[in-house]
């Protein structure tokens, strides 16, 4: 659980804090101070239903003939949605799923997803959100040590299973053409059912967020906890629209996604879903056809979309947006740039972790004012930076190790352990500086940092300076063995189409700006970076993949 205010001057800044995320939901619309009866049932919801099904119950009675979602199956209403999600709850309940069941879902996002969220929220059961690129070791470690009771999952994953000791009962969210081998629908578990509510659960169950699990067995982060302050923290600094439509290629198993799933719904907005592998040309079909006010996406897929050059990005309207909310890492000033140019100042960039919640946000004149830059922390957030002996640093410009405050951090993984914390707040993994105007910039994650012939060098700086290169469309810098200086630089460049590949100038490029340590010794050409799921850089396979 979050620390609880335990001195007089904490006390204050938790209400201060409090007050200033209902002045900011009431300017948003979220929420409406004349209606105080509405205010009163989603407060008593929140008690016992969790952030998902509370944000759908607002929604549902306050429009239930609009659009919730939109998959490839067509559109669901709130109220249809509503009475489904009820009649699947019935069901699970019926087949011993209670409050004490333990439920974790793998899907890509369709309204299985949808719908499995919303019955485990109407239950109360703890629901663990598993990620679609996880492969079957990592799957059955955390079933086991999350002590799972059922799985509600794609037909596509079910061999991921295969090596899982205790059978646990498979619900198939989605079928799509693949062999289901006999496992009960979805549809099955609603067929016949009340679609009358289950009866309230005493306590939220919760969600739990997976890290990302780049380097081993993603670690379990609960998130249960609603909050005003939960939807203050991202509308503070995203005007995100109310009553629009929201275009959602993040997924919804990822802190980013499931978090706009929540705030969409909260604003009275559809949620438009992208069920199969990104496609950039159908992300943009979408905003077109739906008229989008918002994309929610993390930075790879915009650039993505991005790359595709500007002749392509003119056959769509996408005039209707007026955010584009990336997450998951920063941006670099090359994407910053080329996205203004192509959609206008609509760009915002969201700082934040599994663990710490929200921690910065950058706006448009952030990132205009200082490209790369992650922005200030919003409402209920304070950022610091520390140096190796854990002194706080204040001067501009010097690096040190970022931790994040907030109502919203998670109180430790599901394993029992948890996050470095110094000064009550916790680390967020990242080192980084503020500038002299007080914004963030990210230079790399803590562990990431290559030392060479006894210098210090943070991947994130040549790379950014890499992918300034029209020639380059992307980069990964990573420190493999030496025997002379402990560890040389090699950088992994993906070429623009047509572009020649010339490793040495590449070297002198970034000879002539950075510093002679910061230098990749080796550049090696790829067709592309190995990404999980989420769009995250897998360090590690290019660590120790052999040179070309």
């Amino acid at each position: 659980m979050p620390v609880i205010p335990s001195t007089p001057a904490a006390l204050f800044r938790t209400m201060a804090d409090g007050l200033s995320a209902v002045g900011v939901l009431r300017r948003s619309g979220a929420i409406d101070l004349r209606d105080p009866v509405e205010l009163l049932r989603t407060a008593r919801d929140a008690t016992v239903l969790g952030p998902v099904a509370t944000a759908f119950a607002h929604a549902a009675r306050h429009n239930g003939a609009a659009t919730a979602i939109v998959d490839e199956q067509g559109p669901l209403t709130f109220a249809e949605l509503d009475r489904r999600s009820n009649a699947v709850a019935n069901g699970l309940a019926a087949r011993g799923i209670t409050s004490g069941t333990v439920l974790a879902t793998l899907c890509r996002d369709h309204r299985g997803m949808v719908l499995s969220l919303l019955a485990a929220g109407k239950l109360g059961a703890r629901i663990v959100l598993l990620n679609t690129g996880m492969a079957g070791p990592q799957l059955v470690s955390v079933a086991e040590r999350e002590n799972v009771g059922a799985i509600l999952l794609d037909a596509e994953f079910l061999h991921r299973f295969g090596d899982l000791p205790n059978k646990l009962p498979f619900i198939l969210t989605a079928d799509d053409g693949w062999a289901n081998h006999g496992q009960p629908t979805l549809d099955d578990v609603r067929a016949g059912r009340s679609t009358r509510p289950p009866a309230s659960p005493e306590q939220p169950g919760g969600i739990v967020v997976l890290t990302s699990g780049t380097t081993g067995t993603p670690k379990g982060a609960p998130r249960g906890k609603v909050s005003p302050l939960q939807s203050a923290q991202f509308l503070d600094r995203i005007p995100l629209p109310k009553a629009s439509a929201t275009v959602l290629a993040a997924p919804a198993f990822h802190g980013t996604g499931l978090s706009q799933l929540i705030l969409g719904w909260a604003l009275g907005s559809t949620i438009i879903l992208q069920q199969r592998k990104f496609d950039p040309r159908r992300t943009l079909a979408d905003v077109e056809h739906h008229r989008a006010g918002t994309l929610v996406l993390v930075p790879t897929m915009l650039q993505r979309i991005v790359d595709l050059g500007e002749s392509v990005l003119a056959e769509y309207d996408t005039s209707s947006l007026k955010v584009i909310f990336a997450a998951g890492s920063a941006i670099s000033p090359d994407l910053s740039r080329r996205t203004a140019l192509a959609f206008g100042e609509v760009l915002y960039n969201l700082y934040a972790s599994t663990e710490v919640a929200v921690a910065a946000v950058a706006t448009p004149a952030d990132m205009r004012a200082a490209p790369g830059t992650v922005g200030r922390p919003p409402v209920g957030c304070r950022v610091a930076i520390y140096d190796e002996d854990r002194r706080r640093i204040t001067e501009p410009g010097v690096v040190g190790t970022i931790f994040v405050a907030s109502a919203l951090s998670f109180g430790g993984y599901t394993d029992g352990t948890g996050k470095e914390t110094v000064d009550g707040m916790q680390s967020s993994g990242d080192v980084g500086h503020f500038d002299a105007a007080g914004r963030l910039f990210i230079d790399g994650r803590d562990d990431d940092m290559i030392v060479s012939g006894g210098e210090n060098v943070f991947p994130l700086e040549v790379e950014n300076l890499l992918v300034e290169r029209p020639d380059i469309l992307e980069a990964a810098v990573v420190g493999v063995e030496d025997r002379d200086f402990g560890k040389r630089l090699r950088a992994f460049v993906v070429p623009a189409p047509g572009a020649p590949c010339d490793a040495q100038q590449i070297k002198d490029y970034v000879k002539a700006t950075l510093a002679r340590h910061k230098v990749p010794r080796d550049v090696v050409f790829v067709d592309e970076l190995p990404r999980n799921a989420t769009g995250k850089l897998l360090r590690r396979k290019l660590e120790s993949a052999e040179p070309q």
